[in-house]
């Protein structure tokens, strides 16, 4: 695997992830500290790229504004992709059926278990187990069963989460969309995640020409690796100086 690469150019398009990429994990998603330049270094990049950013997560847009900024400045695909907001502002979701049961089973969960965190999005579910790693199982199995009858839903397993959401989305095809539309169309894809969740964007961005970053440990498909969130940052403001010409 290689180190990262200069990708700032006039032919670049960039997406970025965000817990474990851009900020670094915590014990509850809602403890997560955003770096003081954050914002700044996102808005240069975006003006540097003509407009070519967006944030690819598994967050809610309403659990990020207060974090990063309100009303919310870029292009991005929330909840996996399953909410995506394009340059121009639209906003297209996709609402699963049989997401309730799902909430309703890790409910009954966190009201037996201290220690576990239900996240609510408008078009899946995150359970937290960070606090509670031995609940693991006991998480996998019950929303494994809660969706046993839904064929819209999938189980998504990340870093001490266990996630619901539709099986017609996810980060891969949220990219692939955004890259049919301006100001993407026509740049080279770079995307930058951490955790398994990530993998289909990776495998997108570099079917299409581009270049796939892993943050952190762990198996990849991604052709290059970032060490940690701060060096992630380092590398994209340095990147920054980078002369913007075509290569």
């Amino acid at each position: 695997m290689s180190t990262l690469p200069k990708l700032l150019t006039d032919r670049s398009a960039l997406f970025l992830d965000f817990d474990g990429t851009l900020a670094d994990l915590a014990l509850r998603p809602d403890a997560v500290e955003v770096h003081p330049a954050l914002v700044a270094l996102l808005n240069s990049l975006q003006q540097r790229l003509d407009g070519a950013l967006a944030l690819i997560t598994g967050r809610a847009r309403e659990d990020l504004e207060p974090m990063l900024a309100s009303p919310w400045p870029w292009p991005a695909a929330f909840e996996h992709g399953a909410v995506r907001l394009s340059y121009q502002g639209d906003a297209v979701t996709s609402r699963p059926e049989g997401l309730t049961r799902a909430i309703a089973a890790a409910e009954h969960l966190v009201e037996r278990h201290s220690g576990l965190l239900l996240e609510r999005k408008q078009t899946s579910m995150a359970l937290h187990y960070r606090l509670a790693p031995s609940l693991e199982t006991l998480c996998v199995n019950t929303l494994t069963r809660a969706i046993a009858h839904a064929p819209d839903l999938q189980l998504l397993r990340g870093k001490a989460v266990v996630e619901v959401k539709s099986t017609r989305v996810s980060k891969g095809s949220a990219i692939e969309a955004f890259m049919q539309e301006a100001p993407f169309k026509g740049r080279v894809p770079v995307f930058a995640g951490d955790d398994v969740t990530d993998e289909a964007g990776f495998a997108v961005v570099q079917r299409l020409g581009g270049e796939g970053i892993k943050v952190g440990d762990g198996p990849t498909r991604a052709r290059h690796r970032c060490p940690s969130p701060e060096a992630l940052r380092a590398w994209l403001a340095d990147a920054l100086l980078l002369p913007n010409t075509t290569p």
